[in-house]
């Protein structure tokens, strides 16, 4: 994920701000319908609050075309870059130096088009905007 461009003095010293992980381990396939259900609806529910026991039941066809792994995590590696441009040696040079930071944020929602257009937005959702993280 990029947090934002670092722009120094000089075209060498400029970089990014980022955040990355690695994850290593043997990925299973999850293959019982009931462990598929599951999987997805923690997942739904972990992004979106309460919303799996709004949705309408997954069809058959919906769980043959969908596939879910499960990764035991072996291994893992972290790499992190914040801060300033690092061109000490440069802050003597006129130029503008310093950070453009990049957001990612959830902004107002818009409502699909149908015969339901007009339900109010669920306040589950509404507090997950409010809160300007995004899970």
């Amino acid at each position: 994920m990029i947090d934002g461009y670092v722009l120094a003095r000089s075209a060498f010293n400029h970089s990014v701000n980022y955040r990355s992980a690695m994850v290593f381990g043997r990925a299973q396939v999850l293959t019982d319908p009931e462990a598929i259900t599951a999987a997805l609806r923690h997942l739904v529910d972990d992004l979106f609050p309460a919303r799996w026991p709004d949705l309408r039941a997954m069809t058959a066809q919906e769980l043959k075309a969908t596939r879910v792994l499960w990764l035991d995590i072996e291994e893992a590696s972290v790499k992190h870059r914040d801060g300033p441009p690092g061109d000490a040696e440069d802050a003597a040079t006129p130029v503008w130096a310093g950070v453009l930071p990049i957001t990612t944020s959830l902004s107002v929602a818009q409502p699909a088009q149908g015969p339901h257009h007009d339900l109010p937005l669920p306040a589950d959702l509404a507090r997950l905007i409010a809160s300007g993280r995004l899970r």
